[in-house]
């Protein structure tokens, strides 16, 4: 079995002179379920070039929203010799599989934003997803707190689809619970594929006949999907809908006044806390900040056995009144991305 811990020199003393071997290098591997999703490609450059910063090598693959694909190149990346791999799953069920294994040939694993259901993931770190859904939910009845709302999940293999769905319910029962909202539609959408959300979006419309008061949409790309259809109808702006993730697409939606909310993530602090870690992982130093927590309660799953350690990190609500402020200022998007097509005489100063 493979050691996690690295051998840091080797000393080989001859004819008096002493040789030191340079440092092993470490090596980490990226495993991502995709490039479709757009943060996922700049976190995937971030990644690598802090890896870089401290002298790591790092093996990128991309599943293109296959599970089988991930497994195998996980399993693969195991077999070329990295240390510590950072996995975005595709699957969080069909990913533990092929963490067990690497684990067992002594190759950590971190789950990276998205759980896998193994109690042997050294870290779990993401965000407070459960707060993204309230948040989200929150923005929405804070325009229209009655009527008809329509729920769009994001993908049923992503443990954060449940989580957010879980905090968007926190806020919404006691609104259903007194007859004020009604949810005439809630379907999840497979990969939080924004195609997939315009038909779906479609079909809703249809079978209401357009009357629908609010959408709670899981994520700005599912948001702009739903969008595509609510456009058509005329409803783009009118009917209430929310997001997550600031993305740029996201926000120019909000400033041009068409999606209402969105939660920001700042993914810049999530990318050198996961290569930080992967390397304390493979130099064999503890990691400090993480947290217990039973995976029967972080997937609302009481079949689910064992613990994991985990980090949360904090969310914010933003809508048109703080874009700017949250988002452009602090430089999370450029000012020309989010006020793309915004009549100058309308746009905020530049900071």
């Amino acid at each position: 079995m493979r050691k996690a811990c690295l051998v840091l020199l080797s000393v080989l003393v001859l004819g008096g002179i002493v040789f030191a071997a340079p440092a092993k290098v470490i090596k980490i591997g990226l495993s991502f379920s995709d490039f479709a999703t757009e943060r996922w490609p700049v976190e995937d450059a971030l990644m690598t070039k802090l890896a870089a910063a401290q002298g790591a090598q790092v093996v990128s693959q991309v599943a293109n929203h296959d599970a089988k694909l991930q497994n195998d190149q996980i399993e693969n990346m195991a077999l070329q010799g990295v240390d510590v791999i950072i996995i975005i799953a595709e699957d969080g069920a069909a990913a533990a599989t092929a963490v067990d294994e690497a684990v067992k040939s002594g190759v950590k694993c971190i789950a990276y934003d998205r759980l896998i259901k193994s109690p042997n993931i050294s870290a779990y770190i993401s965000f407070d997803n459960t707060e993204v859904g309230r948040a989200e939910a929150r923005g929405v009845v804070k325009v229209v707190d009655h009527g008809k709302f329509m729920l769009l999940g994001g993908s049923p293999t992503d443990n954060n689809a449940v989580l957010v769905r879980n905090g968007q319910m926190e806020v919404l029962k006691p609104y259903i619970d007194s007859g004020k909202i009604k949810i005439v539609a809630d379907q999840w959408v497979d990969n939080w594929d924004p195609p997939t959300a315009t038909k779906i979006m479609e079909n809703a419309l249809t079978a209401q006949n357009n009357n629908i008061d609010a959408v709670v949409a899981s994520n700005d790309g599912t948001a702009l999907g739903a969008l595509q259809a609510m456009k058509a109808q005329g409803l783009a702006g009118k009917v209430p809908i929310s997001g997550q993730d600031a993305t740029a697409a996201g926000c120019n939606s909000i400033v041009m006044g068409e999606q209402t909310v969105t939660v920001y993530k700042d993914v810049r602090l999530l990318s050198p806390m996961a290569i930080d870690m992967a390397i304390k992982l493979a130099k064999g130093q503890p990691i400090e900040g993480l947290k217990m927590y039973k995976l029967s309660d972080i997937t609302l799953d009481k079949n689910q056995k064992g613990q994991v350690p985990c980090k949360f990190l904090p969310v914010v609500q933003v809508d048109k009144n703080n874009v700017y402020d949250v988002i452009v200022k602090s430089g999370f998007q450029s000012y020309d991305d989010v006020y793309r097509d915004v009549p100058d005489s309308m746009k905020p100063p530049k900071p």
